[in-house]
């Protein structure tokens, strides 16, 4: 097989794996009301569920990295998708409550060690010059994921008829999918790191040296930026868009579970279509903490028109347009700013950091919607919430702004530049 035939079908494994991924994170969302009524359970446990998934990585991401860095990713992502496929079975087994957050939390334990692996492995095969748009069209498929996890109660609703459990172990036959994938990916992987068949274009083979913690040290002002941008867009996002807003939307909005599926959605598939395109910019035209700026910026603008009870479809598109510009902009420009020998050290510093605020944000906004008593019959006690992810949403465009303030300032690090 041709170096760019092995490039290109490594990119489509690594995708593969994390759509799987991607599915299961979100099959939560769409049984909160299933849960609440057939099981009892409380949002406080509702959020617990995606909570427990971040709560491993707080003390392992960082860990994990390191790992990814010495072994390889190919094994690295054979090992997490393993123990994904493992937490996803015990999720379905769902009984008692105990069993099921054990899934989650193993779930999770190898979630994010899976994303640090397959995020090093694609910037490994496609190189800077190529990076944005082989991320964007790898974060697109797992778009997809998120976007079928959503609507599934539409298309999959002989399943959801069965009852609570049905759901979650078609989520957990999707992990298995995922876990073959992986092994996929881990043999073709094998022929790259003995140097077979690679071809000019892909470069020699990596060797995988050791990595000190305290080279982590001094990774500079943009490098912070960058983290702690990534850290609270995903501390607001992913809590508000895979825990709360379906559930949210059916109270506030008088949607059924299908249509609040739908709604939500449509962010997801949006990005589909648009991650690939802002990375293909991205590569093409540089612009790079610009456009991390557009996008950071438009995710207040959401939080502020859903307080407003403004148009749900408008809200949907401006959480749809951040949601693509900046995951296919951000890791590509964090390669940008990282020695290829501690990428994965450092992605797994900012994952880390990102679980952190993930468990937080899960927790805090469950807390919320707990205390203030927000449901259909109270759709007013979701205004704290908003209040929440509004305010770190602001955040996260500062750090934005800051990144580009220094791209601006002297040389900076080559982020708006193309190629």
């Amino acid at each position: 097989m041709g170096a760019i035939k092995r490039r290109w079908l490594a990119l489509g494994l690594a995708a593969a794996t994390n759509f799987a991924a991607y599915y299961n994170y979100d099959a939560i969302a769409p049984l909160a009301e299933m849960l609440h009524s057939q099981r009892g359970f409380s949002a406080t446990q509702i959020g617990l569920l995606n909570a427990v998934y971040s709560l491993p990585s707080i003390p392992l991401a960082l860990a994990g990295g390191v790992l990814v860095d010495r072994i390889g990713p190919a094994l690295s992502a054979l090992i997490a998708s393993a123990l994904g496929f493992l937490g996803a079975v015990l999720t379905a087994i769902g009984q008692p409550f105990g069993v099921m957050l054990l899934g989650r939390l193993l779930f999770g334990t190898g979630g994010e060690a899976l994303y640090i692996a397959l995020l090093v492995a694609v910037a490994q095969w496609f190189g800077p010059a190529r990076a944005g748009l082989a991320m964007a069209l790898f974060f697109a498929l797992a778009r997809v994921g998120s976007y079928l996890a959503d609507i599934s109660p539409a298309w999959g609703r002989a399943v959801y008829a069965r009852g609570v459990y049905a759901p979650l172990w078609l989520a957990a036959a999707i992990a298995g999918g995922g876990l073959a994938c992986a092994l996929g990916f881990w043999w073709l992987e094998r022929g790259r790191e003995r140097g077979q068949a690679l071809g000019p274009a892909l470069g020699p083979a990596r060797t995988h040296a050791p990595v000190r913690l305290a080279d982590l040290r001094g990774l500079g002002r943009a490098f912070w930026q960058i983290c702690w941008l990534n850290v609270l867009f995903a501390s607001v996002f992913f809590p508000f868009r895979s825990t709360f807003s379906i559930q949210y939307f059916q109270a506030t909005r008088a949607l059924s579970l299908a249509e609040a599926g739908l709604a939500n959605s449509w962010v997801f598939f949006a990005a589909i279509i648009a991650t690939p395109l802002c990375g293909f910019v991205a590569d093409r035209c540089g612009r790079r903490a610009s456009l991390l700026a557009l996008g950071a910026s438009l995710m207040p603008l959401n939080f502020a028109l859903l307080a407003a009870h403004g148009n749900l479809w408008i809200s949907t598109a401006l959480m749809g347009v951040s949601f693509s510009v900046i995951p296919a902009v951000i890791w590509p420009a964090t390669s940008m700013l990282v020695p290829a020998q501690k990428l994965g050290s450092a992605f797994g510093l900012i994952n880390m950091l990102q679980s952190a605020g993930l468990a937080v944000s899960n927790l805090a906004v469950g807390g919320l919607n707990a205390h203030f008593q927000a449901g259909a019959a109270n759709p007013a006690g979701y205004g704290p919430m908003l209040w929440w992810f509004g305010g770190w949403a602001c955040v996260g465009a500062l750090c934005a702004y800051g990144l580009l303030w220094g791209e601006w300032r002297a040389s900076g690090h080559g982020l708006e530049r193309a190629g």
